[in-house]
């Protein structure tokens, strides 16, 4: 309505319509029209365009907000699930140590036990050994020495001394 009082007072003034050649004047009314249209019709359009772009970027910031907000919680659930991880690897670590320290003291154990069993039994081996060879040099001795007798028996005994001796034996069996 106002653009159209407008115009009838440019009518008016000019004395009706026409064209007005004066560059710097039209200009300026020119610019005076084109500022009051962009004015009246640009203020609802560039305010709503700016209030839902301002909604949107209040939206946008809102969200951005509520996502750090959820990357902080979860990089702090993280870096606890990290924590304890390192402590149950300290721990497993630690019994890892701990069981290989024992099982260690176990093999060096049981391996003494293992080198007096075996000296034990080299031991008990070397008696055997010992007595079968005094066995066999006993036998391989009484052997030799009756070997010996018997060769010296064999010259020594002829048919007259072997007669003695079996008197004598018989005398001696005989009297008692």
């Amino acid at each position: 309505m106002d653009s159209i009082i407008f115009f009838k007072l440019l009518a008016v003034e000019e004395g009706g319509i026409g064209l007005n050649f004066d560059l710097l004047e039209t200009n300026l009314i020119n610019l005076a029209i084109i500022i009051g249209v962009l004015f009246y019709f640009g203020s609802k359009f560039l305010g709503n365009t700016l209030a839902t772009r301002r909604q949107e970027i209040e939206a946008a910031i809102k969200a951005a907000e509520k996502r750090k907000q959820e990357a902080s919680s979860a990089l702090a659930e993280q870096q606890q699930k990290l924590a304890q991880a390192q402590v149950e690897a300290e721990q497993i670590k630690a019994r890892a140590e701990e069981n290989a320290t024992r099982a260690r003291a176990e093999i060096l154990q049981q391996a003494d036990k293992d080198v007096e069993r075996l000296k034990v039994a080299a031991e008990q081996d070397l008696s055997a050994q010992q007595e079968k060879v005094m066995r066999e040099l006993r036998q391989r001795v009484a052997r030799l020495a009756m070997e010996r007798v018997e060769d010296r028996l064999s010259e020594r005994l002829n048919d007259d001394v072997q007669r003695q001796l079996v008197d004598k034996s018989i005398a001696l069996l005989g009297g008692r």
